[in-house]
């Protein structure tokens, strides 16, 4: 089997981000139990971006190489802050603007950052049926992190076994599927005949 890859979203809004310090370890934690590349994506850098797509419907170019990442990853790493009991903004507006189908039978592993663990349900009643609805295929195990679960840059006690229970998951769920194979419509373009109405 080929090296596989993974795209790991952060929609954490600030520099540092504890958002982006879960991301990373999930993402870590993941990598010692799969070879893997890991693309490392915050959302914040594609703001602008992202509102200009929805606006036109057409992607930036930076924008589009995230999308086309996303597309033929083998999973996906979706961590978001939780504001007013669900995802960021932020989060959502990526979310509306991939393509449809492109999260078809992908292993997505789903984690939240809030001020205090009352947030967590989010997980399971926004993150995980938006990605049910999207047809990706969520791990069990989600991930929340709130402020006291950390010793530094480091995940402690639950939220350390929490993130290694997670990232196995992920890992199984993508060793038992074949790398994505994604169409490029450019590649076999229809011939002048056929779009002429078949005349010669």
């Amino acid at each position: 089997m080929s090296r596989r890859s993974l795209v790991v979203i952060s929609a954490g809004l600030s520099q540092p981000s504890s958002t982006r310090l879960l991301a990373d370890q999930l993402a870590a934690a993941t990598r010692r139990r799969l070879d893997a590349d890991a693309v490392p994506v915050d959302l914040r850098d594609h703001a602008h971006d992202l509102t200009n797509h929805m606006l036109t419907g057409f992607p930036a170019p930076e924008l589009e190489r995230v999308l086309d990442a996303v597309a033929r990853a083998d999973g996906l790493i979706a961590v978001t802050p939780i504001f007013n009991a669900s995802y960021s903004g932020l989060f959502k507006s990526f979310v509306d603007v991939l393509p449809e189908e492109t999260l078809v039978d992908k292993p997505v592993l789903i984690a939240a950052t809030g001020g205090t663990a009352r947030h967590s349900l989010a997980l399971e009643h926004a993150m995980r049926p938006l990605f049910a609805h999207l047809r990706a295929v969520v791990v069990p195990t989600p991930v929340f992190a709130a402020p006291e679960d950390w010793g530094g840059a480091t995940a402690q006690g639950p939220l350390a076994a929490r993130i290694e229970r997670a990232a196995a998951e992920l890992a199984v769920e993508i060793e038992r599927r074949e790398p994505p194979v994604v169409v490029d419509p450019f590649d076999e373009p229809t011939p002048f005949s056929e779009l002429l109405g078949g005349s010669t």
